[in-house]
């Protein structure tokens, strides 16, 4: 075994599940938070910085300014630097490629595909589902109610495509910008995982 899987998903798609699932059968390292622990640990950026930015697209130029005069001391260069959110975005490009270059694994989210792009072998995965089942997934998962669980999914899937659209060249949850779309909800999450499983089989038998 030596693929790297990216799974870009839908919020209530199961795909952080999913992924773990996979992972645990192939007997490879899963990464998501835990990506942004290392990145902090890596670029010196404190786990919190990272987490504020993480997957959410650069919309407070005045936060970013802020941030970067308290990060790096008040000096001119702080109007002209590059924002908080791209240097926080470089650290995870970094870590993710550092992680890629260990070995095979598991990478959730995070434009990991983007990143990987120059990788052979990668394989980019997208999970998505029925919005009623991801609601309702949301709803079991959250304790919240079905308006509540709507406007949770839908917040966190707008910045999630704003993020990767805003930083990588290819649109987020179109079937062109990866290698394979499964909508969770037709097989399950077991059904999915074997799926995917097959998928990665046959991707390194090809190779």
């Amino acid at each position: 075994m030596n693929t790297i899987i990216t799974i870009g998903r839908q919020f209530g798609s199961a795909g952080r599940e999913i992924g773990e699932k996979v992972a645990e059968y192939f007997g490879i390292k899963y990464y998501d938070k835990e990506l942004l622990t290392r990145a902090a640990k890596e670029s010196g950026f404190c786990e919190e910085m990272i987490q504020n930015h993480d997957e959410r697209p650069t919309n407070s130029f005045l936060y970013n300014l802020v941030m970067d005069t308290y990060s790096f001391g008040y000096n001119a260069s702080s109007f002209v630097d590059m924002p908080i959110s791209h240097k926080v975005f470089l650290a995870q490009f970094d870590t993710i490629k550092k992680i890629a270059d260990e070995g095979p694994c598991v990478i959730v989210g995070r434009c990991a595909d983007y990143a990987l792009s120059e990788y052979k072998n990668c394989v980019h995965l997208f999970i998505y589902g029925n919005e009623d089942e991801k609601i309702k997934r949301v709803m079991e998962k959250y304790s919240l109610t079905e308006q509540k669980a709507k406007d949770m999914m839908n917040k966190k899937d707008k910045q999630r495509q704003s993020y990767y659209n805003y930083y990588s060249s290819k649109k987020w949850g179109r079937a062109d910008s990866y290698d394979l779309c499964i909508n969770s909800n037709v097989l399950g999450v077991e059904g999915t995982v074997r799926l995917i499983i097959q998928f990665v089989e046959d991707f390194e038998g090809k190779k």
